[in-house]
């Protein structure tokens, strides 16, 4: 099966970044700006819940997870497992805000590569309540697939020894899972599913680690973690656009 994208160009840690970015500068791009209020508005209430609750239990978190005697280390691991508590507390409220968004954040890709290509997307066929029904199950499996792999991560951090390396891991997997669900959205506006997407996303080690850990970094900032979400989903999409999604696709399409 052919790649849908160029994988040679796309394989690149400063474009990803630099399409993170841009996608952050287009948020009020007219066109697209409708499309982010709600989602924005969705994130705003969750991360201030998320921030209240980090607030609260920040300190006991950290007492509870370093053992006593690494009390002597405390100075030293405390920036990291402080860390791994933001990331694990906005990841969750990310996925929150991202199931509910899901529809929304697939008619925001759609849009930006009509506004990028300047080229209509084909009809797809399928009513506006079976789109939306079928964003849902998409961020679901999504979800699902983040679970059965965080959920073993997180019993890391409470078994003493290996919960030093716990942050780490969780920091990697966070990376490649953050820029997996934003490159979903353009990459099914084109018709590939999951499966699909993660074989993609596998032959894009640099690209995808980059933009994900930039994600990643980007949701523990306060204000800032609120934009990103729908800056990221139009970054991802411009990402695959430098690697002509679109025309690549289509080619794929007439050939098969």
């Amino acid at each position: 099966m052919n790649d849908p994208v160029n994988i040679r160009k796309l394989n690149n840690v400063h474009l990803s970044a630099v399409c993170l970015l841009r996608g952050l500068r287009l948020l009020a791009k007219p066109g697209l700006r409708h499309l982010v209020g709600i989602p924005l508005l969705i994130n705003l209430v969750l991360y201030s819940i998320a921030m209240a609750g980090g607030i609260y239990y920040f300190s006991a978190f950290i007492d509870w997870l370093l053992p006593a005697w690494l009390d002597f280390l405390r100075w030293l691991l405390w920036p990291i497992f402080g860390l791994s508590f933001l990331l694990i507390v906005y990841f969750t409220f990310t996925l929150l805000a991202n199931l509910i968004g899901a529809p929304f954040y697939g008619r925001l890709a759609e849009k930006t590569i009509v506004l990028q290509t300047g080229r209509p997307l084909p009809e797809a066929g399928d009513s506006l309540s079976k789109a939306l029904v079928s964003d849902s199950l998409s961020e679901a499996k999504r979800l699902i697939y983040f679970l059965t792999r965080a959920v073993p991560l997180l019993i890391l951090f409470l078994i003493p020894g290996l919960n030093l390396f716990a942050p780490f891991i969780w920091l990697t997997f966070s990376a490649w899972f953050l820029a997996i669900e934003y490159l979903a959205y353009p990459l099914e506006v084109h018709g590939y599913r999951f499966d699909e997407q993660r074989r993609i996303a596998k032959k894009l080690p640099f690209g995808v680690f980059s933009f994900g850990g930039l994600v990643t970094l980007a949701l523990t900032i306060p204000v800032l973690n609120v934009l990103i979400p729908p800056a990221a989903v139009i970054g991802a999409t411009l990402y695959l656009l430098e690697g002509q999604l679109g025309e690549l696709s289509d080619t794929d399409s007439a050939n098969t």
